[in-house]
């Protein structure tokens, strides 16, 4: 049976483009289910995509013996990133978001080619660590960044209020030590009061502290205007 839906028939594209449907659905969920820009829709068409891509592979070097039989599925995964930079975006205050949903474009795309070459069962078992990934690790994700010591934030800081030479020797006295430090320019630099500057600032914490203390500590000078953690 399993030889059977590995070749092309009717059966086997048929089998093919439903199993599409289903595995590109199932992640396009998990991440429509968190607001993500690319939900279901986006998920399925990527997936059916591909599936389609590999089956027209397949078709050419079967019925005309010519081509590379997996050469346009490799074209499909140089090219899928248009489509997952199109997912990224960077917000106000240099916020990076969507490189997880890039990342889950991309390995729909993957699972697509395996559907469609009929490798079914390394689709679904995939499919599976694929869903593991995304849904449940997002705890174990969350709970490493939480209690890391290396933080990252952006900082309004006005030098009429103090200065940001000794606000870095207050850090240093806090046990922070800066590991980087950048001007940052956003949107809202245009209204800004004069003599507020703004900085992106990775930080590591020689105290084992959470986040919030972390921010809430490094607040306490008067010369910080807004602050957040990137």
């Amino acid at each position: 049976m399993m030889e059977y839906l590995r070749g092309l028939n009717m059966v086997s594209m048929l089998v093919r483009v439903v199993l599409a449907i289903l595995i590109g659905g199932i992640i396009g969920m998990e991440r429509g289910r968190k607001n993500s820009q690319a939900g279901l829709r986006t998920y399925i068409l990527v997936c059916l995509g591909a599936t389609l891509v590999m089956m027209t592979n397949q078709f050419v070097y079967v019925v005309y013996n010519v081509s590379d039989p997996v050469r346009l599925g490799a074209q499909v995964i140089s090219g899928i990133g248009f489509l997952g930079a199109g997912t990224i975006m960077m917000k106000g205050r240099s916020q990076i978001k969507g490189l997880t949903t890039a990342a889950g474009l991309w390995t729909a795309a993957c699972l697509g080619l395996a559907i469609g070459v009929g490798f079914y069962e390394g689709a679904i078992i995939g499919s599976a660590a694929i869903m593991f990934t995304i849904a449940g690790l997002s705890g174990l994700d969350s709970w490493i960044h939480k209690h890391s010591r290396y933080i990252e934030v952006y900082i309004e800081y006005s030098e009429e209020e103090g200065s940001f030479s000794d606000y870095l020797e207050y850090m240093k006295d806090n046990c922070f030590d800066v590991v980087n430090m950048e001007a940052s320019f956003d949107e809202r630099d245009g209204q800004r009061k004069k003599g507020v500057l703004s900085y992106i600032l990775t930080l590591k914490s020689t105290m084992d502290r959470s986040h919030v203390d972390m921010i809430k500590l490094l607040s306490r000078d008067k010369g910080v205007q807004y602050m957040r953690e990137l």
